[in-house]
């Protein structure tokens, strides 16, 4: 059996819609980026603590752990604090390109051994329109930016802004579904 180590309904809609069996047990983890941290490092260590927090409590199991991050400049922009943190992050993106980077690892039993573990990211890039700062007020109250990485979901009503991405949608939606397909055929899960 598999176990999602997130909270995350759209990580559960990718996978429903992979078809790929699951059960839910959030991971209660701090996210906060560790200093000089690179953002492919950073986003597959929590993917790491995540899943490794599940397993402890469930050894038996598989257990998958997630962790998306937005990318501009260098900067890591995780979820925004507060409307004025996600307005800020929308004003930084606005007419720009950035990366969003989604660690993943997969845990699981292997006999003779604790655990086995296997890490990965992958990285799309998103190319945004401009857009005015009254539209980034209008956004931001309704809500959808709050718990989002980067303050945007692209399957929401974000998508107006973005005109071109490059790389695997599902990974700006939280979850690169062709890459955990793969991690879980190679332990013979799919």
């Amino acid at each position: 059996m598999l176990i999602l180590a997130s909270a995350s309904p759209r990580r559960q809609e990718l996978l429903r819609n992979a078809g790929i069996r699951f059960t839910v047990q959030p991971a209660d983890i701090d996210e906060t980026p560790l200093a000089g941290e690179l953002p492919r490092e950073c986003a597959e260590r929590l993917a790491r603590e995540k899943a490794l927090a599940v397993f402890q409590k469930h050894p038996q199991s598989y257990v998958l752990g997630a962790d998306t991050i937005v990318v501009v400049d260098d900067a890591i922009l995780g979820k925004p604090r507060d409307a004025d943190d996600a307005a800020r992050m929308l004003r930084r993106l606005s007419g720009r390109t950035h990366a969003v980077i989604t660690g993943v690892c997969l845990v699981g039993p292997v006999a003779g051994k604790t655990e086995a573990l296997r890490t990965a990211a992958e990285s799309t890039l998103v190319t945004m329109c401009e857009f005015a700062d009254d539209e980034i007020r209008d956004y931001v109250a309704t809500g959808e930016p709050m718990d989002k990485a980067g303050a945007y979901a692209i399957q929401g009503i974000a998508s107006r802004w973005i005109p071109h991405i490059e790389g695997d949608y599902s990974n700006v939606v939280g979850l690169p579904v062709a890459l955990v397909y793969a991690m879980l055929r190679e332990r013979g899960l799919a």
